[in-house]
């Protein structure tokens, strides 16, 4: 019979979250048809839809988790990256951009303390400080649009 530890427990619980919150920093949803993979190169970004018709593939869902970016521009550029890399991987050769803002992920924290006692007294002091930490996320629907139409573009 297996017996339970609550140890191993904590244990386990501890690593299956460790391992959803290090999950990817990419996602998608079919909702088109997948063509096959090409360049993340010609994958071109739209705030726009394109002129003429164009087909939707999957929505896409990045962010810059990981990516050793400290800037707002280099976090942004890290997402836009990521999201071409998705669509070109689904043949996409295009992304209808949703937005990119920022999402907070956690925060940084340090604190100090002091105590001192004599007989029946004592007193303390502390002084902490905290700071959220930031990443951009980004989304877009990735789009097929026809050859002719991003060269008239």
């Amino acid at each position: 019979m297996f017996k339970s530890n609550p140890v191993t427990n904590l244990a386990i619980a501890g690593f299956l979250v460790l391992a959803a919150l290090s999950g990817c920093v990419t996602s998608h949803v079919i909702v088109g048809k997948v063509r096959p993979p090409i360049s993340p190169d010609q994958v071109q970004l739209y705030l726009h839809p394109p002129a003429g018709k164009y087909e939707e593939v999957a929505l896409l869902d990045s962010s810059s988790k990981d990516s050793f970016s400290f800037t707002a521009q280099g976090k942004t550029n890290a997402v836009i990256t990521r999201l071409k890399a998705e669509a070109a991987k689904l043949g996409a050769n295009g992304i209808l951009l949703n937005g990119v803002t920022d999402q907070a992920t956690g925060s940084v924290n340090s604190g100090f303390g002091s105590t001192a006692a004599s007989g029946h007294s004592a007193i303390g002091f502390g002084v902490g400080t905290s700071g959220t930490v930031f990443v951009k996320s980004g989304s877009g629907l990735a789009i097929y649009v026809e050859p002719n139409q991003v060269a008239a573009r």
